[in-house]
């Protein structure tokens, strides 16, 4: 086929394992897949952690990370095997006819050079073109990515932009080199959804315009359909199912691929306002030490006792730094904090042991929320003997209960952080929170670093627990999705502000105003012509303007 750019045919990678006390073993993470993928055609590879995304992505430059070793089958790519190639060959391949898109473009880019060194810097290494002709092409494809002021834009450093335009500049300097294959390594992950929306569209208008071929790496089920012709679904290392965009969104054939269409549908109907307010924050104004702007103003909400408050908003809306707040972590300027009936100290080091104990908080990444060298059984029982002086026997006898009520049983009071799961450890977090009894937690992005799966079963969880114990959470994210499955009430807060406020029913139906209306048309559907449905009508709304 003289389109065929990469042809990988029963692939397989290993890794070697070194578990505490046991010989070093070799296991297998990705087993007899195989692919094809043609000029100006897109390859969505989609799986939970763990599937083997990223590693089989990055086998087409025949590259393993990590120690990672590719051991079995062929990689094709042009039709030239490049598996067995050797160093010298494998340089003059990267960067030119193969290039990669990371999911951090902050941590990938340099911060002491400027944008266009480094965007034009793999043209210049393989004498691709001139300098010149280099940055000609950048200043075309800085434009047709949607970046400001394209002429004057490379010549800014990667802190001086945002997120979503140092993700859209990473992707120039993917296609400075005009590549056979490029590789997007979960491209929007870490992106708000009104910003993704812009990151998304701009990929796939490049991906059009300069008939590449491209691999589109991601968990996100909803996102790849927008922008993939095919898709191929794994699962530990594994090939479950391989189709076209539409057969596997509306007619998929294996359970797994079907739970994955089917995630995040929770029915969680709004409770009406009766309990009692278990949190009232009363016109807070604050700001950061140090600077001369407020970072929340004016905000008001509350909370009522086993309910939940959804506060939503893009990064540097205020979501965290309310949390901060009513935390005690950052005093407030102005304004009041009553919870439970009681007027809350503004520090936190001014406040009782009760109130630290009723109001606990479940942080985003669980991975760095425990110590290492700390079991399980240590972690949970930690607030167990602080606020109640539990020890010995009892002690053990409550964080066994608590795992139970966790659904995590029995075995896992011995094990370490580094033997559990993502979700694992975001339950074992949820477990040290509830052994204080709190009577409010804050959950700041708890299912935001998490596969759909896992965090479909993380919010269940926390709804089950929420009946039986009562407990109300004020819920931060950026996924609207998560806020339609948790939420009794919902903030939505833009530039330290509450721009829309009351319940579910109420928020989430129409009028809105201009940014709630932009927040809900961003959350991506999974069906086929979204993007491009929200791209015309976004463009329309700004002619008419």
């Amino acid at each position: 086929m003289a389109d065929l750019i990469l042809d990988i045919r029963n692939l397989k990678i290993e890794a070697t394992a070194y578990p505490p006390g046991e010989p070093p073993q070799d296991i297998v993470i990705v087993d007899g897949v195989s692919l094809t993928l043609e000029k100006g055609k897109v390859l969505g590879l989609i799986g939970e952690s763990g599937a083997g995304k990223s590693t089989i992505g990055l086998s087409a430059m025949s590259y393993g990370r990590g120690g990672v070793r590719l051991t079995g089958g062929e990689v094709r790519l042009g039709g030239q095997e490049i598996r067995a190639a050797g160093p010298r060959a494998l340089r003059a391949i990267r960067g030119d006819r193969v290039t990669y898109v990371a999911q951090s473009a902050a941590a990938a880019f340099n911060p002491a050079k400027r944008l266009m060194d480094q965007v034009i810097e793999t043209s210049l290494q393989h004498g691709l073109s001139t300098r010149a002709e280099a940055e000609k092409r950048a200043v075309m494809l800085f434009a047709k990515l949607g970046l400001p002021n394209p002429e004057s834009f490379g010549n800014r450093y990667p802190h001086q932009v945002s997120g979503g335009q140092l993700q859209r500049a990473m992707t120039a300097m993917a296609l400075c080199p005009k590549p056979d294959l490029v590789i997007f390594d979960e491209p929007t992950t870490a992106l708000d959804v009104t910003t993704q929306i812009d990151v998304l569209a701009a990929i796939k208008e490049a991906i059009r315009d300069t008939g590449v071929a491209a691999l589109y790496i991601t968990h996100d089920l909803a996102v790849v359909a927008q922008v993939s012709d095919d898709i191929l679904v794994l699962r530990h290392g594994k090939m479950v199912e391989k189709g076209s965009a539409d057969q596997i969104i509306n007619a998929p054939r294996e359970a797994y691929t079907k739970a994955l269409v089917s995630v995040r549908q929770i029915e969680h109907p709004a409770k009406p306002a009766t309990s009692p307010v278990v949190l009232s924050v009363d016109h807070v104004t604050a700001r950061y030490r140090g600077t001369h702007f407020d970072v929340l103003k004016d905000v008001t909400v509350e909370l009522r006792q086993g309910q939940t408050l959804a506060v939503v908003g893009e990064s540097g809306s205020g979501k965290s730094t309310l949390a901060r707040v009513i935390t005690g972590l950052l005093p407030p300027r102005s304004g009041r904090i009553r919870f439970d009936g009681r007027d809350l100290t503004p520090a936190f080091a001014n406040r009782t042991r009760d109130d630290l104990r009723e109001l606990q908080m479940i942080y985003q990444m669980a991975d760095v929320a425990m110590n290492p060298r700390h079991t399980v059984g240590t972690i949970i029982g930690r607030p167990l003997e602080f606020y109640f002086g539990l020890k010995g026997e009892g002690k053990r006898r409550r964080v066994q209960e608590l795992l139970d009520e966790i659904e995590m049983g029995k075995g896992f009071i011995d094990r370490y952080p580094a033997e559990l799961s993502g979700g694992q450890k975001q339950r074992v977090c949820i477990a040290r929170a509830l052994a204080a009894k709190p009577k409010l937690i804050i959950c700041d992005e708890v299912t935001s670093a998490l596969d759909p799966l896992v965090a479909d079963g993380i919010l269940k969880l926390l709804l089950n627990l929420q009946k039986v114990e009562g407990v109300a959470y004020l819920f931060i994210t950026h996924d609207l999705a998560t806020v339609k499955a948790i939420a009794d009430s919902i903030a939505v807060m833009y530039r330290g502000e509450v721009v829309r406020y009351g319940t579910k029913t109420e928020v989430l139906a129409p009028p809105f105003d201009d940014y709630t209306d932009l927040l809900l048309s961003s959350v991506p559907e999974m069906r086929l012509g979204w993007l491009e449905e929200v791209i015309a009508h976004r463009r329309m709304e700004a002619a008419g303007n």
